[in-house]
């Protein structure tokens, strides 16, 4: 038996995003729990942190000023204002990682993710999720139970908006079963890995190869 060859590669930034309620956190869990080389890119944030989260670890919960000057000294690689909280994401970190040959995972919507590829086109594998129908949507916010219903039916009158987005995405992929939904984000990460453009040691290793 041959010992194992690794060939250098940059990291890739994946980006999950759908409308509320169509499992894109649940689907981003499963794949840090299955996938060891995956850091879910901690945001930070002016919302008020909830009962269960940690400060650093689900978001890094900053005031608003402290917010805007991140934004003027352009700090975040994208940010975004959902329901009149601000939400962006920390570049040192993010590009530290990737040129480690690690990958972030990111749960954001179609502006951050427009602004990612602006700004780092190269490194961003994109993919939009769709529930399996309206009514499935709507029945999936309620029971998480985590919002009031003024805050879903907000949510509900947005889903339009983050679903006529679908097309800027890389990959499109039905939530229908979680299961399934979860083989198919990883076949596109075991895909996007082997591009010849991410794997960065490609051409030692091939003049290695002819010598």
């Amino acid at each position: 038996m041959t010992e194992s060859t690794t060939i250098k590669r940059r990291g890739m930034m994946l980006v999950l995003s759908s409308p509320s309620g169509a499992g894109k956190t649940t689907l981003a869990k499963r794949l840090l729990e299955t996938d060891g080389n995956f850091t879910m890119s901690v945001s930070v944030t002016t919302r008020a942190k909830r009962p269960a989260e940690v400060d650093g670890q689900d978001y890094h919960f900053i005031s608003p000023a402290t917010f805007a000057e991140k934004v003027k000294r352009d700090e975040l690689l994208e940010h975004a204002t959902v329901f009149g909280n601000s939400y962006g994401t920390p570049r040192a970190a993010v590009q530290a990682a990737l040129a480690q040959g690690r990958d972030i995972l990111f749960d954001i919507d179609w502006q951050g993710t427009q602004q990612l590829k602006e700004k780092a086109r190269d490194d961003v594998v994109s993919i939009f999720i769709l529930p399996p129908s309206r009514a499935e949507l709507e029945r999936r916010l309620l029971s998480r139970a985590q919002d009031t219903p003024e805050i879903v039916r907000q949510r509900m009158a947005k889903a339009n908006d983050e679903l006529s987005h679908w097309a800027e995405y890389d990959y499109v992929i039905l939530n229908d079963d979680v299961h399934r939904a979860e083989a198919r984000i990883a076949g596109i990460v075991e895909a996007e890995r082997h591009k010849r453009v991410r794997q960065t040691g490609l051409s030692e290793f091939v003049r290695g190869l002819m010598t």
